[in-house]
Formats: structure tokens, sequence, C-alpha cells
């Protein structure tokens, strides 16, 4: 019998791109909501029932009901959200971390799909402090270019309404208060100091880079052969020194392939990770999450061309 699958929040922009991966599958069963009853409490809790596995694509308090619909201990769920990143009982999302994670992943109940950006910093950064190479007390600054289509429907609709002005150049965000993926960048990739974060949106619709200049003397070659050979079983990641006259936040946009690069001149090494914020940054690594859950290939429906 093929597993049976429901998105609560398929309305949203990552809900509809897992619905675009899914779609063409025949091996599960989508469950759909009348779109009259998609905020209906009762209708939604029928559905979450029925289901083998829920992913959640809604606001944090949304997502907190939406689990405490699941009442079946059968009902198996993926969050998309940020309420249950760092929550105990719940298994980060992240199979690349180690084999013993993507183990983890494969019998749990309770996935959290994690943040766009902290995924690009943990990918970079968890391997080289496991290895020893950055100290997990040292001050790490991280800047984070993304596209407007993370921020939701309402951004959205402000970068494409044409009436809309001032946004045509990036725009730093949340330097007021502390942004909500350090905690999770601070769990999994186990620095100990908070790091400096800068997240700037910019004027184009999927896409992101992460970048990280690290002061590392003549480490070079062992922080690139540490991430390749972490990585190299993973056909969605690929690790490389090659550099660029220009690098485009955008280069994976449309994909679930993230490129992490080992660039930089003298002492000073500087790491990127250039993905899809839609992609690895959400839907993508979502889907590879229900995949490793149901047991099918890792990749399958994913966008690796």
């Amino acid at each position: 019998m093929k597993p049976k699958i429901f998105i609560d929040g398929s309305e949203g922009t990552t809900g509809l791109h897992i619905h675009k991966r899914l779609a063409g599958r025949e091996d599960i069963d989508l469950l759909h909501i009348e779109q009259s009853r998609r905020k209906d409490t009762v209708e939604r809790e029928k559905l979450i029932g029925a289901a083998d596995l829920v992913f959640i694509c809604l606001p944090d308090d949304a997502a907190r009901q939406s689990v405490s619909l699941a009442k079946s201990g059968g009902t198996r769920i993926i969050d998309a959200s940020t309420a249950h990143r760092v929550a105990d009982g719940w298994i980060y999302g992240l199979a690349e971390i180690s084999d013993r994670q993507r183990e983890s992943i494969k019998t749990a109940k309770r996935v959290s799909n994690p943040g766009c950006h902290s995924t690009g910093v943990i990918l970079l950064l968890a391997p080289l402090v496991s290895a020893g190479i950055v100290d997990p007390q040292c001050q790490i600054s991280i800047t984070s270019l993304t596209g407007y289509t993370g921020g939701g429907k309402k951004m959205i609709a402000q970068y494409e309404t044409p009436a809309e002005s001032g946004l045509n150049t990036p725009r730093l965000y949340s330097t007021a208060a502390r942004h909500k993926h350090i905690p999770e960048i601070m769990k999994y990739t186990k620095l100990t100091k908070e790091p400096a974060f800068l997240p700037i949106v910019a004027d184009f619709p999927q896409g992101m880079q992460i970048i990280i200049p690290i002061d590392l003397p003549g480490k070079r070659q062992e922080v690139l052969d540490t991430l390749a050979n972490h990585y190299k079983e993973r056909e969605n990641i690929e690790v490389s020194d090659c550099g660029e006259p220009f690098a485009p936040s955008d280069i994976n946009a449309g994909t679930d392939k993230t490129a992490l690069k080992v660039l930089g001149f003298g002492d000073t090494i500087i790491l990127t990770a250039q993905f899809d914020n839609l992609g690895k940054g959400a839907a993508g690594a979502a889907v590879q999450n229900m995949n490793l859950m149901l047991g099918f290939d890792e990749h399958k429906g994913l966008i690796l061309k």
C-alpha cells in the first residue's frame, strides 16, 4: 500500500514547492483538502490522522497547533517552521551532518526541517568544527544573501508589484534582534560563541549564498580536503576550490543541489555555500527527509541536474 501524504499549509511558498516535487510521483498518495476548508481544524485533523506522513508548512504557532492535531501515534511529521528545530524529541532534518544523523531521520516520528540560512552555515562549519580545524569558541562572521521568495507570499508580492519602490537594492535585515536561525546554527555546528550573522535579501527570486571569511593560516588544503571527504558520497553536494570573477547567489536556483567552495587569499579563507532557498533550503530538504523516512531513494524527486 502506498503511503498517504498530507501537506498542511499547501498554499504557502514551501508547501507549493513540496507539492510540485510530489505531484507526479506514483509511489505515494497525496491527500488534498478543499480550498474552502484548509483552515477548518476538524477537516485538517481528519486528514492528518489519515496520513502516514504530514508536512507542516505554517507559521510557528500554527505549526505547534497542527502537531497537536496528530493524535495518532502512526502519523509522522516533517515541520518546515522554526518551532521545533532545537526542541527535545525532534530530529533535525539535515542528513549530511553525519551518517548517524541520516539514520536518526530514517526512524524518526518527528523531523524539523532546517532553516535556509542555517543549512549553508552548518554544511560549511560542522565538519570543520568536528575535525578540530575551526575552534568552536572563535568569533565567526556570516553573511547570507538570499532571494526574496524566502520571505513568503507577502514579500513576494512586494517584490513583484511594479508600484513598490525601494526594493531594487539589497537590504540587510534582522539587525535589531537575534535572528531565529541562530539557535540551530549554534547547536548543530557546535559553536559555543554566537556568530555575527548578517542576512541580506535582494531583488532576485530564488537562490542564496552563505559567505564565511575565516582566518586559518596554512590550513586551506586541509579545509578543502575535510569538506571534500565529508561529502564525497553525497550526490547533491559538490565541493571545490574553483573560484570565478563573480560568484552569483542564484547559481543553483531551481535545483536541489549545493555548491560548497573554499576560496580566499593569503591566510584568509572564504567559505561559500550556493543553493536554492526553496530547494535545499526548504522544499527539497523536506522531500529528501520524506524519502529517508519512508525508505525511498534519498534523492528521488529532487532536481539535481
